[in-house]
């Protein structure tokens, strides 16, 4: 993970050249699959952003993210753009940040009517924690006050569906105001890059920009005054969540314990500390107070890395069976090690990024999963030593 990187993810041009607008000295940077990015640091800081444009929709922002993710391995995924409000709680210009994604479009047709079936993504915590800290202390806006209002922050749930939103009327929206009614915006790419999140493990923030109301006004001359306005808030409140984000990273106490193990010239443990009570380990290094245990055998090869995948097998089985793991996401699991175990056994080029990314998405699905998470960690050095 790059301690000092942060994507920042748009669908419009609008969007993208508000945030854009936020860096200082941005290159580009080319995906072998041809997307382009943009690199560079918030000004007046050393948090780096990479750029990105995803176009409209869940689909489409769901595969540039999960691009994004595995080109940078970046401390957190950030969506950021416009949104229409669903109800008066935010007004225009104010910024929604998502406690929660709902992707709307999920449902059974039935004769008495169509029936909610909503996938639902919550925000990481630390993430939601830090973004209300920042809303507190209110110092992110830089923009003079519209008519002597300053932008607000509001924390909610944001429906994610796959058409434009345009009607306080329709018999969709009656259906979402009714389904969904503690959404406070409506948009159409932030269950696509939720999802992205999950399977990859990376934290992801939702942060939009209140442009309209979703009531037939968009493509107004009001419409058209507010989108540049609300795409500025959002863009601020994202860049400052940024950075408080990764200057968090470069100082929590992990990351110092890790830098002051690498300074004695060991590799990376865990450090262990206990005051007035007995500890009993089996540890690779004491030193003074603290013990470093080291996270378990490292495969010394493709033959003890498929090995070790066979292994991972079973106790992914056995959390299953324990209810530690939902059916879902059991099968993906299970889907993400057989690729690994494949990749394993080939012999080119290919084989070992093609391991690596396909553990790294296993140890982001089983993330609440402490056992095995570490028994991946070995387990995704290994598979970096294939080529």
């Amino acid at each position: 993970m790059s301690k000092d990187m942060v994507v920042i993810l748009t669908a419009l041009n609008l969007e993208y050249q508000a945030v854009r607008a936020k860096l200082a000295s941005p290159q580009g940077h080319l995906h072998e699959r041809g997307t382009r990015f943009e690199v560079g640091t918030v000004l007046g800081t050393s948090c780096r952003v990479a750029l990105g444009l995803t176009n409209k929709g869940n689909h489409s922002a769901a595969v540039i993210a999960e691009r994004a993710i595995q080109e940078f391995s970046p401390t957190a995924v950030l969506f950021v753009g416009v949104a229409g409000a669903l109800w008066d709680t935010a007004r225009l210009g104010d910024v929604v940040m998502a406690t929660h994604v709902y992707a709307y479009h999920g449902g059974t047709s039935e004769d008495d009517g169509l029936k909610a079936r909503p996938r639902v993504w919550e925000a990481a915590h630390g993430i939601s924690q830090l973004g209300s800290h920042l809303a507190r202390v209110n110092d992110w806006a830089d923009e003079t006050p519209v008519r002597g209002r300053a932008p607000q922050v509001r924390f909610g749930a944001i429906a994610a569906g796959e058409v434009v939103q345009n009607s306080k009327i329709s018999a969709q929206a009656r259906w979402i105001r009714q389904h969904y009614n503690d959404a406070l915006a409506i948009e159409m790419e932030a269950a696509g890059v939720a999802q992205a999140g999950h399977l990859n493990g990376a934290p992801v923030a939702i942060i939009r920009g209140i442009s309209d109301r979703a009531d037939g006004t968009k493509s107004s001359a009001k419409d058209r005054s507010w989108q540049p306005r609300a795409a500025a808030n959002a863009a601020a409140f994202a860049t400052r969540l940024a950075v408080e984000l990764v200057r968090e990273r470069e100082h929590s106490p992990m990351s110092q314990a890790g830098r002051a193990l690498a300074s004695d010239g060991r590799t990376a443990g865990v450090t262990n500390m206990a005051h007035n009570s007995t500890v009993g380990i089996m540890a690779g290094v004491v030193k003074e107070s603290s013990v470093h245990v080291q996270g378990g055998p490292r495969a010394a090869g493709p033959v003890d890395l498929v090995a070790e995948l066979n292994d991972l097998r079973q106790h992914l089985t056995f959390h299953h069976a324990e209810g530690a793991l939902d059916d879902d996401t059991h099968r993906e699991a299970l889907a993400e090690l057989e690729t690994a175990r494949r990749a394993a056994r080939e012999d080119n080029s290919e084989s070992s990024r093609k391991a690596t990314m396909a553990l790294k998405r296993l140890r982001g699905l089983v993330a609440e999963v402490p056992g095995l998470v570490a028994r991946l960690g070995p387990l995704v050095v290994a598979a970096g030593d294939l080529s």
